[in-house]
């Protein structure tokens, strides 16, 4: 209190205020990120009794066959999806980016589109594609010889985990592509470099630091992913599974969180790694540096346009066939259209219900995740108090970047059941749900805030301290109406990754408040995949719907911000 009495006394009213939000900042994160991460740290060194045993969890980890089995199997499917899908993304961005074909747009779109749907959606659709019934094994159902894939299993997971990555590679490739400086091309070209050489020797190693990120960002998105194995993957365990198992299967809480952590290590490890390489590529682009122009090329030109047109087809063809199979009425015996599977009401998922659950939890994650994000990235990127404070809420900001879904969503068990805490009320509602969200896809929007907040002139907090403006008054009237695009950018971020969601909340919904990607999981198990589909196709089409208003909204406001931005 003594402490607070001189500060008042030092500083303003205002100072004051922002002294305490840092604070409060801090204190945020530390109980929403750290704290709940220390008790899954804790519980993977406790038994079943809480009683400590060490290292006796891993031990018997270790010892299990199939649980190292597990481990392996889950390297096996990161490793080869990566492989693929970065390669597929690399030469579909290059095509975009470097050579002259037509409908640029709509590639670009098309490569965003799984990106729009929860993963379990991509495995029901592969079942209607390669299914015992789907359409490539019976040939679109005679038309055509059949051929019959090994589905479920390690081919099923890799396709879906391909599609699910597939987007993640790409976003990183185009920003990439973007920033290689065209004088490198023009001093290869007057040492007489053909287009071959150039690439190797020019875009190539231009790329290296990007080719890394988007090698790790896609290790760590299948290592750690849950739908897809889940919906196909048989009797092929992996890890996220193993910890689904072990949780609600067995209720063994204390395997779950070793099993968890094995889970974080190689995010972690991606996490560390990106970090490193975004600081060196962004060093990569000077004031000199000129935009690349692409040179004429007719056989380049329709050898990308061919390859860019397979490669939306194959990410259109399992959206498509989830849409066509949550309309007929019986697959594949009745393929007449009709509504009945949007009839959610005799399926596991009880109603429509978890669809306007999740709408409800994704509009309240959108808003109050937004509106913290923004104030946090604000006060940790302007404020000129407490900079120790404000170093470490970077830090926490960006560490649920490092963390799998699954792991947050157990740490939550674990920190918020415990009957001690004082915010144990908050275990089994859908605030749970929503602040497990906000804390999942945390990392993203903070540095979309912390970005357009760099971009603002430090001059307008200097004239609003000389003038003696209170830094609210310059928040609300300049830096939200300046940043307003990035704003939408970020509710939009926070709304569609809570509508697909799987892993985050799947241990968290309460009984009676079941959610739409998880009834997904439901339904599929108990055999309802068409009414999954439905469901999944309720989810894409109205993430669809929230982007293309984003898209409207903020090209209007780009046009007008932008003008304020350009004055000199």
């Amino acid at each position: 209190m003594i402490m607070i009495r001189k500060l008042r006394q030092r500083w303003s009213g205002t100072d004051f205020i922002q002294w305490a939000l840092i604070l409060g900042t801090t204190l945020a994160l530390l109980l929403t990120i750290l704290l709940p991460l220390w008790s899954l740290f804790s519980k993977a060194f406790e038994n079943q009794g809480g009683s400590f045993v060490g290292l006796a969890n891993f031990v018997k980890y270790f010892s299990s066959a199939s649980l190292v089995q597990s481990l392996k199997n889950t390297l096996y499917i990161s490793t080869v999806s990566t492989v693929i899908a970065v390669t597929l993304a690399f030469f579909y961005a290059f095509g975009i980016s470097r050579t002259g074909i037509r409908g640029k747009g709509y590639f670009k779109y098309v490569a965003m589109l799984p990106l729009f749907a929860p993963t379990m959606m991509h495995g029901i659709s592969l079942t209607y594609l390669f299914g015992n019934q789907g359409l490539v094994t019976t040939g679109f159902f005679g038309a055509f010889p059949g051929i019959k894939l090994p589905l479920y299993g390690p081919f099923g997971i890799i396709v879906s985990e391909v599609i699910y990555t597939f987007p993640q590679a790409y976003l990183i490739f185009i920003t990439t592509l973007a920033i290689t400086d065209y004088r490198l091309y023009e001093a290869a070209g007057s040492l007489g470099a053909g287009s071959l050489r150039k690439f190797f020797t020019v875009t190539l190693p231009a790329m290296k630091y990007g080719l890394i990120s988007a090698i790790f960002v896609c290790f760590t998105a299948s290592f750690t992913d849950f739908g897809a194995p889940q919906a196909i993957g048989g009797q092929f365990n992996v890890l996220a599974t193993d910890i689904y198992k072990q949780v609600i299967g067995q209720q063994n809480m204390s395997m779950g969180a070793t099993v968890g952590i094995l889970l974080t290590i190689p995010a972690i490890i991606a996490f560390v790694v990106d970090r490193i390489v975004d600081r060196k590529q962004k060093s990569m682009l000077s004031a000199k540096s000129t935009p690349y122009r692409t040179q004429e090329g007719k056989w380049r030109d329709t050898l990308f346009t061919v390859y860019c047109v397979v490669v939306s087809i194959a990410i259109l063809l399992p959206l498509l066939t989830t849409l066509f199979a949550s309309l007929v009425n019986v697959w594949p015996y009745d393929l007449s259209f009709g509504l009945k599977h949007f009839d959610f009401s005799k399926v596991a998922a009880g109603g429509l219900q978890p669809y306007l659950n999740s709408l409800k939890v994704s509009f309240l994650t959108a808003i109050i995740g937004t509106l913290f994000t923004f104030l946090f990235a604000y006060m940790i990127e302007k404020s000129r108090f407490l900079k120790g404070l404000r170093q470490v809420s970077y830090f926490l900001s960006l560490l649920p970047l490092a963390l799998p879904g699954m792991v947050i969503g157990l740490a939550y068990i674990f920190f918020f059941n415990d009957p001690h805490n004082p915010l144990n009320g908050l275990y089994g509602t859908m605030w749970i749900i929503v602040l497990a969200n906000i804390v999942h896809f945390y990392s993203v929007p903070f540095i979309t805030a912390t970005a357009s907040l760099k971009k603002l002139d430090k001059e307008f907090e200097l004239v609003s301290e000389s003038m003696r403006v209170p830094f609210y008054r310059t928040f609300l009237k300049v830096t939200v109406p300046l940043s307003l695009p990035a704003i939408i950018e970020i509710a939009v971020y926070f709304f569609v990754n809570s509508m697909v969601t799987v892993s985050a909340v799947v241990f968290l919904r309460a009984a009676d408040f079941n959610l739409a990607s998880v009834s997904i999981v439901n339904m599929d198990d108990a055999g309802d995949t068409a009414a999954a589909a439905a469901m999944a196709t309720l989810i894409v089409v109205s993430n669809i719907v929230v982007r293309t208003l984003y898209e409207t909204v903020v090209r209007k406001l780009k046009q007008r911000t932008e003008r304020w931005q350009n004055v000199k």
